[in-house]
């Protein structure tokens, strides 16, 4: 069920972009996650992200746009839901990719020891260039600098 990517396509990246920036509000976000579980109204959905009902009909006409979410309208109320299970997937990718940020940040012991070599010759260089320069075996004051 995996797709892969063979190639550079601007037209599906500006595609996935457009997505990417749908999804990248918080109540647009909350918006998806509770439609991926069921079919809500408007008014329901304006009452779970503790929004009016016009900015939540704002922030599902973007999702729209982007191919997110549908509607369908049943007397004078629109339901909406989200447009496949490749959105929950989404979803839940973004979940994990935050997850392996974070747990990229929780660097490991050895990694730890390696990192603090790199940062100690660092510091040592900065030193170096920082010390007071030497001319024929006589070191200068820092008023001569």
């Amino acid at each position: 069920m995996e797709a892969q990517v063979a190639s550079w396509d601007e037209e599906r990246a500006e595609r996935s972009v457009t997505v990417l920036k749908a999804v990248a509000d918080p109540s647009r976000h909350r918006l998806l996650w509770a439609l991926s579980e069921r079919e809500l109204p408007v008014g329901r959905l304006a009452e779970l992200i503790e929004a009016h009902v016009a900015a939540t009909s704002q922030h599902l006409a973007k999702l729209r746009a982007a191919g997110l979410v549908t509607s369908r309208r049943e007397g004078t109320r629109i339901f909406y839901r989200i447009a496949g299970p490749q959105v929950r997937a989404l979803l839940e990718s973004a979940v994990l990719a935050a997850d392996a940020a974070v747990a990229a940040e929780d660097v490991p012991a050895p990694e730890a020891g390696r990192v603090a070599a790199v940062e100690a010759k660092a510091a040592a260089v900065v030193r170096k260039r920082r010390a007071p320069a030497r001319v024929a075996g006589v070191r200068r004051t820092a008023t001569e600098h």
